[in-house]
């Protein structure tokens, strides 16, 4: 069985390369957030298997979502998605529970290797 993922990025192509990646792998993308807020609902709503949420973006940022869903589901599986340059919100992320991370541009094998290692 694939496992479900949820995608949350502001930027529409990232959302499609992800996307693109996740299902030459095999995942199945139940969804597609562009804002926080949204991903959030999505994930009250979805419960995948894990979520892929993007650091910056409006509305609410990939850190308040994260912490959100965490405390909506606290055995939920996140992979933070952040540009370079963004290492202290990465630490912040992974002290609220984020899985691993993943860096833009995204290379494919560095995905799946993270998403691989949060659905253990």
């Amino acid at each position: 069985m694939s496992e479900n993922i949820l995608i949350a990025d502001d930027s529409v192509n990232m959302r499609v390369i992800l996307k693109d990646i996740l299902h030459r792998s095999g995942y199945t993308v139940v969804g597609e957030a562009g804002d926080g807020a949204e991903a959030v609902s999505m994930f009250d709503k979805l419960v995948p298997d894990a979520a892929l949420i993007d650091l910056a973006m409006p509305k609410m940022d990939g850190l308040e979502a994260l912490k959100a869903i965490k405390s909506a589901h606290a055995d939920a599986k996140v992979v933070m998605i952040c540009a370079l340059g963004q290492q202290e919100l990465v630490i912040d992320a992974l002290r609220a529970g984020a899985s691993d991370f993943i860096i833009k541009p995204f290379q494919a094998e560095r995905v799946l290797e993270a998403l691989k290692k949060t659905l253990k």
